[in-house]
């Protein structure tokens, strides 16, 4: 079943829009992996959020669907979060009502709370009436990827990999989002040694890791789906210059805390 799920300009969840989504476990039974979702704002209240949002009014602006749900380490109750997927901006607002009829039906034991109700299961007519009613946003480069601030070894030498430079780019546009996924399924430290960059360096370095590709890009035949729980791993600036440190022998996250442990034999290097 379909649902409408609701992002407030002021919230105390970390969500970002198309890419997670923070809910309580009470709607468990509702955001279930592959479930198709409507996302929803609701009345403007805040003026300095206007050039944020497509419209003052409550509204939906965006379609997407429900990957995979994750326990949200940061919560004591039992929060959750989701990983977005396909998500697609309207280019216009959807209104939560057309010619004073509400498009979401609202149940009359639910008619004074409703509105408050951070998801709400919806049918497959009401979603399908709501979603004919968007015109769906082109596709657009993200040009966040050039300055996401981690160094990407792969996409680093793209440009001398000839024609595969255009699909290269395809890939590195989807970086920011699924950095932002992996970072919020593994966590800031280093799944090799540990190492927290806040925790040495302060303010100055807080959110800052590496995402690595455990298959690496460059084996790519095709564009291919990337799953950040199993796809990638956070690694500091150290441990993921020496898993690239020779091309020919790309290490995997296991042989490289081996190594941190004294345990790897290097003869197949030499």
């Amino acid at each position: 079943m379909p649902a409408v799920i609701v992002e407030n300009d002021e919230s105390k969840w970390a969500d970002q829009t198309g890419a997670l989504y923070h809910f309580p476990k009470q709607y468990r039974a509702i955001l279930t992996e592959g479930t198709a979702v409507l996302y929803y704002k609701g009345k403007m209240r805040n003026k300095a959020f206007s050039d944020q949002r497509l419209s003052a009014n409550p509204h939906y602006f965006g379609v997407a669907r429900i990957g995979r749900v994750h326990a949200d380490k940061n919560s004591t109750k039992g929060d959750l979060f989701a990983v977005i997927e396909g998500f697609k901006p309207f280019e216009s607002a959807v209104p939560n009502k057309v010619d004073g009829v509400y498009l979401e039906p609202i149940p009359p034991k639910l008619k004074d709370n409703y509105w408050r109700n951070g998801v709400r299961a919806i049918d497959q007519t009401v979603f399908d009436s709501i979603h004919a009613l968007a015109v769906l946003k082109s596709d657009q480069v993200d040009d966040s990827s050039l300055t996401d601030g981690a160094q990407d070894f792969e996409t680093r030498t793209v440009g001398i990999e000839g024609k595969k430079i255009t699909y290269f780019g395809v890939k590195y546009e989807r970086c920011p989002k699924l950095r932002r996924q992996a970072i919020a399924i593994h966590g800031l430290r280093c799944k090799a040694c540990g190492f927290d960059f806040e925790k040495a360096y302060g303010e100055h370095a807080k959110g800052f890791i590496h995402v690595h590709h455990v298959k690496p890009i460059s084996e790519y035949e095709e564009d291919q789906s990337v799953d950040p729980a199993t796809d990638l791993i956070t690694l500091c600036a150290n441990c993921h210059a020496v898993v690239h440190k020779r091309p020919d022998t790309l290490l995997s996250v296991e042989q490289l805390k081996s190594m941190l442990h004294g345990r790897w034999v290097f003869d197949d290097l030499t």
